[in-house]
C-alpha cells in the first residue's frame, strides 16, 4: 500500500502538464506501427487500405537500419503523422495538411519518387466515379 502511494506521489508533478511534450514522446517501432494501423480503421475504406499499405511498406523498408539518428527521425515523423490522424470519438474528418515548402525541399530524390508514386496513388483511389465508367465502357485497348 505504501509503495503505491508513493508511486502516485512521484506522478505529481508541480508544472502545468505540457501537452505538446506528452505527445511528442516517442513510441517504440512496433507498438507505433500497431497505433498507426488502429488509427486507419477511423478512415474511410480506401484511404484506409492505401495509408495501411503504405505504413506496412514503409516499416518493412526500413527495419534493418542501423543508424539511431534515422531511426530516431523515422519514428518522430510517423509520430506526428499518428497525432494527426482523426481520433476515434473525433466527428471531424480527415482532410490531411499540405506538405511544409522547407520539408520539401530537404527530401532526397528517392523521397521525391515515392512522394510522386503516392500521389499519384492517391489519384487513383479517389477517381470520380464518371471516370471510372469511362474506363470501363472502353475496356483495355489492345493492338494485336
Amino acid at each position: 500500500m505504501f509503495r503505491t502511494f508513493v508511486c502516485y506521489a512521484e506522478s505529481v508533478s508541480s508544472k502545468p502538464l505540457n501537452l505538446r511534450a506528452a505527445s511528442a514522446t516517442l513510441l517504440p517501432p512496433i507498438p507505433l506501427y500497431r497505433h498507426l494501423l488502429r488509427a486507419h480503421r477511423n478512415l474511410p475504406v480506401d484511404m484506409r487500405y492505401l495509408g495501411d499499405s503504405y505504413v506496412k511498406s514503409e516499416f518493412r523498408r526500413h527495419q534493418k537500419v542501423d543508424n539511431p539518428v534515422y531511426i530516431m527521425g523515422f519514428l518522430s515523423q510517423w509520430k506526428l503523422y499518428l497525432d494527426g490522424l482523426p481520433q476515434k470519438d473525433s466527428d471531424a474528418a480527415f482532410s490531411g495538411k499540405k506538405l511544409d515548402a522547407t520539408v520539401f525541399e530537404k527530401m532526397s530524390n528517392e523521397q521525391l519518387g515515392q512522394l510522386y508514386e503516392l500521389m499519384h496513388a492517391a489519384k487513383d483511389v479517389w477517381k470520380p466515379v464518371s471516370t471510372l465508367q469511362e474506363e470501363g465502357a472502353d475496356g483495355p485497348t489492345s493492338q494485336s
